[in-house]
């Protein structure tokens, strides 16, 4: 559907209205109620004028200062091979429209080189099939653990995952619409952990592995009791615990490990000789008000329901169902937890793994990924090698490392892998998270051990430097990580640091003081990664930017534009060496907050798959690639840049980033925060090694993208860009003490080369 209002074809003609026209109309015509009928015309157009198309009343006044050492940058990087996007699963039949012919040439002039493949079904609690065609292990009832087939045979389009049938989350990071098998009211089924974080697979005691399931019972409850339905394996050694204090982290593993949790061990809550079977624990005499209750396991029974060939049938822990509730004076069992096999009506459930054993009925053909050969062949990577992702919390060494071979024998170009997506937003422990990066490191080592591997791929760092100590902060989680590969021998277990960056979950909130707020997070952010242990040497990918994970208007007006750039500025200038865009693909707006409508894109499509609306982000990342940066293979120089306006915060109104380009220009790209004034920007290079002033010579480009180019139609699922125009651009005669005027909520490059002011 071609998402056009009726009023759209009004408004271009509305922009067309000049003062000068309406002057003559207004002066020069003889009839007063004529006068009337035009000046009230006047006024509504007035009033319904496009934000930001209106002239500003005021104009303030910077100085934006780059502090430039030809010899000493703060970053180099390469932007064929820094500035990059991404590709994601979407929903059945949404990839063969999305990477159709025509949208990819469009697509390609954005300016973005290399490309990273984002793994949904990682997020989705699922099992990649990468390629439909393979082998399961119990291959007559077509059912196991799956090895997708390295052979080269029928160009792979689209591949899907599955469903777990042995899922112990009610919740997951993609689609959402999964359940736990602990409280589905079915004793049939049953949440069985990972095996291959057993001692089988560790080498270590499971003790050094314990897995953990954690209910919360949605408010504080007099808890007594509890009864488990054991599956097998089950717990032999196991205790239950209760959330004190504030806070209960989930995934208080590696709190604990540390004496720093919130988790007490009830008063009876201790088993050492577990026998599995149905068990009704008495926890203590009194009840005790909690709203999280944790069944922690660290020894195993070792067995199987069935007599099985498959030894990983019989590693780990499994859990038919579980209660938690009060026991009174008769015996009579009162349960607080919602059994039902719908994740909305389920009391939250919260594992530490999940086994990824499944069937073929499993499979989930609601979400589709992208197929290898269909990517490869679109021209999307440009030649260069693909950030590949290979399934880990869900999957099995064996499949990642038959996606190598696939890929090796089709002689794609591949050499740098990310190891699963956002583990800790999915709560396995670091330590855990840790046994299985090295099974799969050596899997994929065997197959090229020129592979560079990296992680883990954070689902955002947190940015709050304050955080309380108890406090989920993925600083704690990174050094725990770290220090358990390093305990086992790995000096440098990363050949580069990943992690996600949307630095703003509140979408409803305005966006010019989530702009302004913006530097800071990102630059806190790094430097706590430095501090939990992340090498200086270890280069940093951002494998995913954007405003917000949650869609906004943000995401389709000029802020999504600055926030982008402002995020990529930053992080090269703090030392990133290479930041991809997520949302490549055009898409259409959606609502997740009842407040707004957006989505993380370049393009507006229809429902046939066509582009019909080039996005504010798109014209911001032509401007990045192609005016701020060369698209070359070759290095740009990075130098910090400051302006002296401010908010009552002490924050910048104004970032700005100069590039020392290979073609000896310097480009200078400006953000001007304020949605409301204009700021009149005077520039001024400091030569730092040799005490000197600088400027650019004349004349100079000026690219500018503003409201005067482009202006968001908000109309819900309707919404659309009522401008969209590219990036005026002008060559200015521009002397020593001249100021750059940028308009309100603009993105500006100016670029020229620097002489020595007289």
């Amino acid at each position: 559907m071609l998402r056009r209002s009726p009023t759209q074809t009004k408004l271009l003609h509305r922009n067309q209205i000049s003062p000068s026209s309406i002057y003559r109309a207004v002066c020069h015509r003889p009839s007063f109620a004529f006068r009337l009928f035009i000046i009230v015309c006047l006024l509504v157009v007035l009033s319904a004028a496009p934000r930001g198309a209106l002239p500003q009343a005021t104009t303030v006044q910077t100085t934006i200062t780059v502090h430039f050492d030809a010899a000493h940058p703060a970053n180099t990087f390469i932007p064929l091979r820094a500035l990059g996007a991404g590709i994601d699963g979407h929903e059945h039949g949404e990839i063969a429209r999305m990477l159709a012919p025509p949208n990819i040439k469009q697509m390609l002039t954005a300016g973005f080189k290399p490309l990273t493949y984002r793994l949904r079904t990682e997020l989705g609690a699922e099992s990649w099939h990468w390629n439909p065609q393979g082998r399961w292990s119990d291959a007559r009832h077509h059912q196991g653990y799956w090895i997708s087939d390295s052979k080269i045979g029928k160009p792979l389009a689209v591949c899907y995952g599955y469903r777990l049938p042995r899922r112990g989350n009610t919740i997951d990071q993609a689609n959402n619409d999964g359940y736990s098998r602990l409280a589905d009211g079915d004793t049939r089924t049953f949440w069985k952990s990972h095996p291959y974080l057993d001692s089988h697979f560790t080498g270590e005691d499971n003790a050094a592995h314990p897995q953990w399931v954690v209910i919360d019972l949605g408010a504080e409850k007099p808890v007594n009791a509890i009864r488990l339905m054991w599956g097998e394996p089950f717990a032999t050694r196991y205790r239950i615990e209760y959330g004190a204090g504030e806070y209960a982290e989930p995934t208080g593993a590696f709190l604990a490990a540390n004496g720093n949790s919130d988790w007490r061990v009830f008063p009876h809550g201790e088993v050492t000789t577990g026998k599995g079977g149905t068990v009704l624990l008495q926890l203590g005499e009194r009840p005790i008000a909690t709203r999280y209750v944790r069944v922690w396991m660290s020894a195993s029974s070792g067995t199987s329901a069935h007599r099985s060939p498959d030894l990983r049938d019989r590693l780990g822990y499994a859990l038919r169902e579980v209660y938690v509730g009060q026991l009174d004076a008769h015996g009579r069992f009162e349960d607080f937890v919602h059994h039902a096999k719908n994740n909305s009506q389920q009391s939250i459930i919260t594992v530490s793994s999940t086994d990824p054993w499944h069937r073929r009925i499993d499979i989930d053909r609601r979400t589709e990924q992208p197929g290898f050969d269909r990517v490869f062949a679109s021209g999307l990577t440009n030649g260069l090698p693909m950030l590949t992702p290979v399934p880990l919390l869900y999957d099995t060494p064996e499949n990642a490392a038959a996606e190598i071979r696939y890929l090796k024998a089709h002689g794609y170009a591949v050499t740098e892998i990310e190891m699963g997506e956002e583990p800790e937003g999915q709560f396995i422990a670091p330590e855990d998270y840790g046994a299985l990066y090295q099974q799969w490191a050596k899997a994929l080592h065997q197959v090229d051990a020129t592979l560079k591997l990296g992680g883990p791929c954070f689902a955002t760092i947190d940015a709050n430097p304050h955080a309380p100590p108890q406090a989920p902060v993925t600083r704690t989680w990174m050094k725990h990580f770290l220090d358990y590969l390093r305990s086992r021998g790995q000096v440098h277990p990363l050949a580069f640091f990943s992690f996600e960056w949307y630095p703003f979950d509140d979408v409803c909130q305005p966006t010019a003081p989530q702009l302004a707020q913006a530097p800071e997070l990102l630059a806190n952010a790094l430097a706590q990664m430095r501090e939990a242990g992340v090498n200086q040497e270890v280069p940093m990918y951002i494998t995913e930017y954007g405003y917000s994970a949650f869609a906004a208007q943000a995401q389709v007006d000029l802020a999504g534009a600055l926030m982008n750039a402002d995020i990529v500025g930053q992080f090269f200038t703090l030392g990133g060496k290479r930041a991809y865009l997520f949302g490549y693909e055009p898409n259409e707006v959606i609502q997740e907050e009842p407040c707004t409508w957006g989505i993380n894109a370049l393009f507006l499509r229809d429902e046939s798959g066509r582009i019909t609306y080039r996005l504010a982000t798109y014209y911001g990342a032509q401007l990045l690639t192609g005016e701020w940066a060369q698209p070359l293979d070759a290095p740009h120089k990075i130098y910090p840049a400051t302006a002296d306006l401010k908010n009552a915060q002490g924050q910048a109104l104004v970032t700005a980033y100069a590039l020392q380009r290979p073609d000896g220009q310097v480009a200078l790209m400006i953000i001007n925060k304020n949605p409301q004034q204009a700021v009149a920007a005077r520039l001024e290079f400091q030569d730092e090694a040799h005490h000197a002033t600088m400027n650019f010579q004349t004349p100079v480009e000026l690219y500018q993208f503003s409201a005067a180019q482009y202006v968001w139609h908000a109309d819900q699922a309707s919404g659309y860009p009522e401008r969209s125009l590219p990036p005026a651009h002008q060559t200015l005669a521009i002397k020593q003490e001249q100021a750059i005027v940028l308009p309100p909520y603009s993105l500006s490059v100016v670029r020229g080369r620097l002489a020595a002011t007289e």
